[in-house]
């Protein structure tokens, strides 16, 4: 190939193009995780799914408990989209998690355990690569103080 017909390339241009993978990746594992909270566990709580509310029966906490919990997980599903709310939504789902966590070493005895432990992982990654947004929340909510 001769030089004027070689395709331009710069050291530059690689780096960005990974940086631009790594955000449309992340963005990818933000809509999955919306997905997930939204249909696969808040879903069922809020429409009262009979496996939920024996859940929620054991865990003590009855309906109310229930309910709460699945307008949590649906409120941050949603947050997750929007990229203001985005890295704040990430940790609440997170703190979410660890009680997860807890409920089910004390209540069901570490059964599925694992599940909240690794669901953590993801949103912590969220909520620190997306800690700007956290500083834009921020600039909005004194703005209008």
């Amino acid at each position: 190939m001769s030089e004027t017909t070689a395709p331009v390339t710069s050291a530059a241009s690689a780096p960005a193009s990974r940086g631009r993978r790594a955000r449309i990746a992340l963005r990818t594992v933000q809509v999955l995780l919306a997905l997930f909270y939204g249909i696969a566990s808040a879903l069922p709580k809020l429409i009262a799914n009979s496996y939920a509310v024996d859940s929620f029966e054991r865990i003590g906490w009855g309906s109310t408990g229930m309910y709460v919990i699945g307008a949590l997980e649906l409120a941050g599903a949603v947050a997750l989209l929007i990229p203001v709310l985005q890295s704040v939504a990430a940790l609440a789902l997170s703190a979410l998690m660890v009680g997860a966590f807890v409920v089910q070493m004390a209540v069901f005895d570490g059964e599925n355990a694992a599940t909240p432990l690794i669901l953590v992982v993801p949103l912590v990654l969220i909520a620190w690569v997306r800690r700007d947004s956290t500083r834009d929340l921020l600039k909005l909510v004194r703005r209008r103080v």
